[in-house]
C-alpha cells in the first residue's frame, strides 16, 4: 500500500468550498521572512504542499466531471474552481514567483536540482499578465463544452444506442456495407454538431489570441511556445519535422494502403482503412472493463513487477473508470494526482485493440506519477510532454512481453502486434498533419472557417497518400480535424506524441538487445521527474531526443524489419 505523505503546512482537514479558505496560506507564505538557504528550502516545500493540496482539489472535479456530463452539479463544481479558485491564485503564484527570484538565497540552491524549476519560474514571470488572469477562466469554461458536445454523441446501428467510440468497432467489420453504414452514422452525427464546434473553436482562438497579444507576443503559437517551457526546441525545429515525416514516413504508409488495396481487391474508401484484410472479425481482447484491468495487471506482471504493482494500488483506491457509456466524455487520460501521488485513469473501453494499447498507454503514465512520486517538489514532477508521453508509449512496446494475457494463439499476438506497429506508423502523419495545423491557425488568427476547411484539405493531401476516395464524401473530410480534442482543449500539445514516439522505439529497440537494462534505464528517466531537461531524460533512458531525417529514417527501418 503507498504511503500518503503527512502535510506539514496545511490542516489535515481543509476542503475548497470558497476562496477565503485557501487565500490565508498564500499570504503566511507571502508574506514569510526567509533569512537562509534552508528557510528558502522550508518555504518552497510549503508552497509545493499547497499547490499540491490545490491541483488535486481540481483534478477531482475535472474526473467526476468528465466521468459523468449529465450530471449539471460536477459540471457546476468544475466551473466555481475555474471561475472563482484559479483567477485568485494566479496572481498570488505571480508573487510568489517573485518573491523566489527575488530572494538573496536563491544563488545557493543546488544548481542540479532547481535549475530547470528555476528556468521555468523565470520564464512564467516574463510571460505573467493579470490581465490574462479572466481569459484563462473563460478559455477553460469554452473548452470544457468540446467533451460536452462530443459526449452528447449517439448513434443507432442494428436497434442499438452507442457510443462513438462503440460505433467505430463497427469500422473493423468484414461486411463492407456494414463498415460503411457505420462510417455514415458516426459522421453524420459529427457533422450534424460541426457548425456548433466550428463556432466554438471560432471563439477559443479568438481568446486564445488575445492572450498572447496581451503578453507582447505577435501570436499564440510563439507564447504558446514560452508558456509550455520549450527551452529545447524552436517553432522551426517542428517544421524540420514535419517535413521529415513527409519524406520518410508518408512513403511507408503509402506501402501499407497499396498492400491493403491489393489484399482487398477494391479501391480504398474512408471505411476500409480498419477491416482485417483476411476477412476476419476484429479481435476481442477483453469482454469488459473489469476483464481489461485483470488482463492489464497480468501483462504488466510480466514486463516488470513494480508496474503491475502500481495499477493493483489504483485499483485498490479506486483511481479507475474504464467503460464506455452514454454520459461520459470521450477520449482517454491518466489524470495524476500530485498530492496523493496515485492517479486517475479514465478510458471509454469497448472491447478493442485501441482500447488495450489506451489501457497499457495511460498505464504508462501512471508508472510515471509512481516513480517520480517522491521527488522533493511537486513542481519538480510536472514533466513536458516529450517526458510524459514517452513515459506511456515506450510503455505500449515493452507491454508485448505481457500481451499474450489478451490474445490467446500466437496469430491472434502477431497479427495485433502487426495492427499496433502499423498503427504507430499511420499515425506519424496525422501528428505532423494536426501540429501543422495549429501552427497556420495561430499565426493566421483572423481566418475564416471556411479558409480553415481548405487549408486542412490541403494539408490532408501533404502527409496523405493520395490512395484513399472520399468522392461524395468530402465534406466530411473537410471536419475531420474536429475529432481531435487537443484541439479544443490542449491547444500546441500534440507534436510531443510523435517525438516521443520516435524515444519509445528506440527504448524498444533497446530492449530488444537487453530487456533488464532497458527498463532499468527507463525508470531511472522517469524517476528524474522535470529535475533535468528532456535530452537529459531521453539519455538516461538510453536514447536520444532527436527528430532528423537521418534518425526517423533509421527507425522506421528498424520498424519495418519488425514487421517483415
Amino acid at each position: 500500500m503507498i504511503v500518503i505523505n503527512q502535510r506539514r503546512f496545511l490542516p489535515d482537514k481543509i476542503k475548497i468550498t470558497s476562496w477565503e479558505i485557501i487565500e490565508p496560506y498564500f499570504e503566511v507564505l507571502l508574506n514569510r521572512k526567509i533569512e537562509n538557504k534552508t528557510e528558502l528550502e522550508d518555504w518552497l516545500k510549503d508552497r509545493s504542499e499547497l499547490e499540491a493540496f490545490i491541483s488535486e482539489d481540481l483534478a477531482w472535479r475535472y474526473v467526476k466531471m468528465t466521468c459523468n456530463t449529465e450530471d449539471k452539479s460536477l459540471e457546476e463544481s468544475y466551473l466555481f474552481f475555474i471561475n472563482e479558485i484559479e483567477p485568485k491564485v494566479a496572481p498570488l503564484a505571480d508573487k510568489l514567483n517573485r518573491k523566489l527570484v527575488d530572494s538573496p538565497f536563491i544563488h545557493e540552491l543546488d544548481k542540479d536540482t532547481y535549475f530547470v524549476y528555476l528556468r521555468g519560474i523565470k520564464k512564467e514571470i516574463e510571460i505573467f499578465r493579470e490581465e490574462n488572469v479572466s481569459l484563462f477562466a473563460e478559455i477553460a469554461t469554452e473548452s470544457q463544452k468540446y467533451g460536452a458536445i462530443v459526449g452528447s454523441m449517439m448513434v443507432e446501428i442494428d436497434g442499438k444506442e452507442l457510443t462513438l467510440q462503440q460505433a467505430s468497432n463497427f469500422l473493423k467489420d468484414p461486411n463492407r456495407a456494414k463498415r460503411e453504414q457505420a462510417f455514415l452514422a458516426i459522421n453524420q452525427k459529427r457533422l450534424s454538431h460541426a457548425k456548433s464546434l466550428d463556432e466554438l473553436f471560432d471563439k477559443l482562438v479568438k481568446l486564445r489570441h488575445q492572450v498572447a497579444v496581451n503578453a507582447g507576443f505577435e501570436n499564440y503559437r510563439d507564447y504558446m511556445f514560452a508558456a509550455m517551457g520549450r527551452f529545447d526546441y524552436t517553432p522551426e525545429d517542428c517544421y524540420a519535422f514535419h517535413n521529415a515525416i513527409q519524406t520518410e514516413v508518408v512513403g511507408l504508409v503509402k506501402s501499407f494502403h497499396e498492400k491493403r488495396e491489393s489484399e482487398l481487391g477494391y479501391k480504398l474508401r474512408p471505411w476500409d482503412l480498419e477491416v482485417d484484410t483476411q476477412n476476419r472479425h476484429a479481435l476481442e481482447p477483453f469482454t469488459s472493463g473489469a476483464d481489461l484491468l485483470d488482463k492489464t495487471i497480468k501483462c504488466f506482471r510480466k514486463v516488470d513487477d513494480y508496474f503491475a504493482w502500481c495499477i493493483e494500488t489504483m485499483d485498490n483506491m479506486g483511481r479507475l473508470d474504464l467503460e464506455s457509456r452514454k454520459g461520459k466524455a470521450p477520449g482517454g487520460y491518466n489524470y495524476p494526482m500530485a498530492e496523493t501521488n496515485v492517479p486517475f485513469i479514465f478510458i471509454n473501453a469497448a472491447s478493442s485493440t485501441r482500447d488495450v494499447e489506451t489501457m497499457v498507454h495511460e498505464g504508462g503514465h501512471a508508472v510515471h506519477s509512481f516513480l517520480s512520486k517522491d521527488l522533493a517538489l511537486s513542481a519538480f514532477k510536472n514533466c513536458p510532454s516529450e517526458v510524459a508521453e514517452l513515459a506511456s508509449m515506450s510503455m505500449e512496446l515493452l507491454s508485448y512481453e505481457g500481451m499474450d494475457e489478451f490474445y490467446k494463439t500466437s496469430t491472434e499476438l502477431a497479427r495485433a502486434k502487426e495492427e499496433h506497429l502499423e498503427g504507430i506508423i499511420k499515425i506519424l502523419p496525422w501528428i505532423a498533419t494536426i501540429d501543422k495545423f495549429q501552427h497556420w491557425i495561430y499565426t493566421n488568427p483572423t481566418h475564416t472557417a471556411e479558409e480553415r476547411k481548405a487549408y486542412w484539405v490541403e494539408l490532408s493531401k501533404y502527409f496523405g497518400t493520395g490512395m484513399v476516395d472520399w468522392s461524395g464524401y468530402e465534406e466530411i473530410q473537410t471536419y475531420t480535424w474536429q475529432k481531435q480534442l487537443h484541439l479544443y482543449e490542449v491547444p500546441f500539445y500534440y507534436i510531443e506524441y510523435g517525438m516521443a514516439q520516435l524515444g519509445a522505439l528506440a527504448v524498444w529497440r533497446n530492449s530488444l538487445k537487453d530487456k533488464t537494462k532497458a527498463i532499468q534505464q527507463y525508470k531511472e528517466a522517469l524517476s528524474l521527474g522535470y529535475t533535468k531537461t528532456i535530452g537529459d531524460i531521453y539519455q538516461t533512458a538510453g536514447i536520444k531526443f532527436d527528430f532528423s531525417d537521418a534518425y526517423i529514417k533509421e527507425l522506421m527501418q528498424f520498424v519495418k524489419s519488425q514487421l517483415s
